[in-house]
């Protein structure tokens, strides 16, 4: 059954894709170009369904929970439907959300009902299924706080009944309470309360009918059924959320959606997504990588999400609610998205950088450090090290944060905690594997490095010399971990040695000195200074020759190793985010035509225009910002302050909209599949002979070109 499912919707895939290549002759119409069922296979986790670019409302299928791959709500697996709700997420490796729960049922005591993917319609803004059990045409569409439904009943259903659940979550995510109530004739509203990835998550809605409603059966105050008594015209419900109050959902409907107009939403939704992906315009003649450029684009903004109301109301990391002169924001998967998708914000979204900034800020006063990974209000301290401290230092060297002395107490205070092993870090020097059963050591020592380079180059801007000198010395604290024997960064002990038994391919998830990884992979985390990374193997050649097995080495991780460690070329692992910047590191060593060989086989052989399109979790962004802005030739290497490595543009050409009406066009001179390699560059005309462009020199705009050739060359 599995194997026809698949058949039937890679049909679907070349279908649409057809329909996209036939639409772009048009040139302007960018949503055509995006395929939505990229990265529901495999263990993609991508959310599936209707929502608007960095909206609060992810309104799509829901199925039950079946495993790991199930962490969106949606697996492309799986043909049984328990609903649809207003909250998902995208690409994580930990499942929540799901929150008000939408299903059109025959029966009282119906809860779920089976589908084919046959019946199933899928594009930016819009998702659209046809269910059996009921006789229904589902449509659901969204603004950015509200979810947009539209149910057409068929001839046979007289009457018709839709279950409302409070009481269903995604994954870790439980009940804890919940309210609801019919307000009047048509209009029904609640709030839910559940703990989970978010440990107290608040939710609040208010969900209007076109025609009147009653109450067929009610279990406690967590499920609803109603009857719908007119089904002789499509029945329309608008669910306004809000995490602050009832009243607060409802203005944020009379805000967005006042109207009953669907194919008007449906339309507004299609051009605010088309907007956003229009913010890079590329020319190829191949529609397989147009549509994995589009789609990673689409991926990208799913999250961060807005989190406020209408009003700049929203409830803050302290539990209070708070009003706000900017956009909160919330669903920060940082860890991951350092590395490519906030650096690929600060081109192509530099109007959200300033809100961005705040709400890191606000977080940071109300519970007294920077964001660690953010999901609905709370910190679930998820993954090692402080991103949080990397994206705001970056926001800050490339100037988008006004108050910088503000950012710079945040990023102090929060690397002088004692949490996290940071406490240890400080009496150390590094942290020691052997107390209080410390794990993942050389994950999280690499992690405070990288940080606390990141801190070093704000003080340096300002003038803060004894903070500098601090910061910089700490953050080449991963020296400790480097065993010039083996050549590899290793666990060390309380005493000062290295821990073993040690096998360096050894990967068993998070319960040993890496996170994620082993000792293959996380040598190499050390971005922010890479030369003297390469003093530590004793020179180029040394680096280059340990480099080079990287990618040779067999690929076998051990019998524990995680689902997450996966996209392996030799040990080099693309499916998780560690591994992401390494390809560009034979830059640093005078062999860039090394990362061009690597970057074209990554991005030909680990992303496709298929379900399993993503070699692990699309991570909120990062897979497919990496992606991007590895097509355009670029990739920010050092964590933070705008450098961007040269890699090997995909692209004829790319122009990017960098804001305030300037753009900056990539251009390829013959470029091929066999002419991968830069021979020579131009910038605005003149000869440029560096390995890598700042992020003043993009944003100014202007005019970037390589000439291509089968031959390798340095630059």
């Amino acid at each position: 059954m599995k194997k026809l499912i698949m058949i039937m919707l890679m049909a679907l895939l070349i279908v649409s894709g057809a329909e996209a290549a036939d639409n772009s002759k048009g040139g302007s119409r960018f949503t055509d170009y995006v395929n939505p069922w990229i990265g529901t296979g495999g263990h993609g986790h991508v959310f599936l369904g209707a929502n608007v670019p960095f909206g609060l409302i992810q309104l799509g299928p829901t199925q039950h929970c079946r495993g790991w791959d199930w962490c969106s709500g949606y697996h492309a697996s799986d043909s049984v439907l328990t609903g649809f709700s207003h909250m998902h997420l995208s690409g994580t490796g930990v499942g929540d959300l799901g929150d008000v729960l939408f299903l059109p049922v025959a029966h009282c005591d119906s809860k779920e009902t089976r589908f084919s993917h046959a019946n199933e319609t899928v594009r930016p803004g819009y998702y659209a299924i046809r269910l059996q059990q009921p006789n229904v045409f589902v449509e659901l569409t969204a603004t950015q706080r509200v979810g947009f439904h539209r149910y057409t009943f068929g001839a046979d259903q007289q009457q018709a009944m839709m279950r409302i659940d409070l009481k269903w979550g995604i994954g870790w995510d439980r009940w804890v309470e919940s309210t609801i109530q019919q307000e009047a004739p048509t209009l029904i509203t609640g709030s839910r309360r559940s703990s989970g990835w978010a440990k107290d998550q608040q939710v609040f809605f208010a969900a209007e009918f076109s025609t009147p409603v009653s109450i067929k059966r009610q279990e406690g105050d967590s499920i609803m059924v109603l009857t719908i008594d007119d089904v002789t015209k499509p029945v329309l419900i608008k669910c306004s959320l809000s995490a602050v109050s009832i009243d607060a959902a409802k203005a944020n409907m009379r805000a967005e959606l006042p109207g009953w107009d669907f194919p008007g939403t449906v339309a507004a939704a299609d051009k605010a997504w088309n907007d956003e992906l229009g913010k890079i315009i590329i020319e190829t003649n191949d529609p397989r990588t147009r549509a994995i450029f589009y789609t990673a684009m689409y991926h990208t903004m799913t999250a961060p999400s807005v989190f406020c109301d209408v009003t700049g109301s929203y409830r803050g990391s302290d539990g209070k609610v708070y009003r706000g002169d900017f956009t909160n924001y919330t669903t920060f998967s940082l860890w991951d998205t350092y590395r490519a998708a906030h650096p690929l914000m600060t081109l192509i979204h530099p109007e959200k950088q300033h809100d961005m900034a705040q709400t890191f800020l606000h977080i940071f006063e109300q519970q007294g450090k920077l964001p660690v990974w953010h999901l609905m209000g709370n910190e679930t301290d998820c993954m090692v090290g402080n991103p949080g401290v990397v994206v705001l230092a970056d926001m800050v060297l490339k100037g988008f944060v006004d108050d910088k002395e503000a950012a710079f107490r945040a990023m102090k205070a929060s690397a002088m905690l004692d949490e996290r092993g940071m406490n240890l870090l400080k009496q150390y020097g590094y942290i020691p594997f052997d107390i209080d059963g410390t794990v993942e050591s050389v994950g999280k020592g690499l992690e405070y490095a990288l940080a606390d380079d990141a801190i070093a180059k704000v003080a340096k801007l300002l003038g803060k010399n004894n903070d500098y000198k601090y910061f910089f010395n700490r953050s080449r604290s991963y020296k400790h971990y480097f065993d010039p024997q083996t050549g590899f960064m290793r666990g060390k002990s309380s005493k000062g040695t290295f821990h073993e038994p040690f096998d360096p391919v050894a990967t068993t998830g998070r319960h040993h000195d890496y996170t994620e990884g082993n000792a293959w992979q996380y040598t190499w985390l050390v971005p922010h200074d890479v030369d003297g990374l390469v003093k530590l193997f004793g020179g180029k050649e040394r680096f280059v020759e340990k480099l080079d097995s990287l990618f040779t080495i067999s690929s076998n991780l051990g019998e524990n190793a995680p689902p997450d460690v996966t996209g392996l070329i030799g040990q080099y692992a693309h499916g998780n985010e560690p591994s992401h910047h390494v390809l560009y590191l034979y830059n640093y060593v005078g062999q860039p035509w090394k990362t061009a060989r690597l970057v074209r086989q990554t991005m030909n052989e680990l992303y496709s225009n298929d379900l399993d399109g993503l070699s692990g979790n699309e991570d909120v962004g990062q897979m497919s910002a990496w992606y991007i802005l590895s097509s355009l030739g670029l990739y920010q290497v050092e964590p933070a302050g705008g450098k961007y490595v040269f890699g090997s543009p995909l692209f004829t050409e790319a122009t990017l909209n960098v804001g305030n009406g300037k753009t900056f066009t990539i251009r390829a001179h013959n470029n091929s599949a066999e002419n991968i390699y830069v021979q020579s560059i131009k910038l605005n005309g003149k000869p440029y002979t560096k390995s890598y462009l700042m992020f003043d020199d993009i944003v100014k705009g202007g005019l970037l070109e390589f000439e291509m050739g089968s031959e390798v060359a340095g630059l």
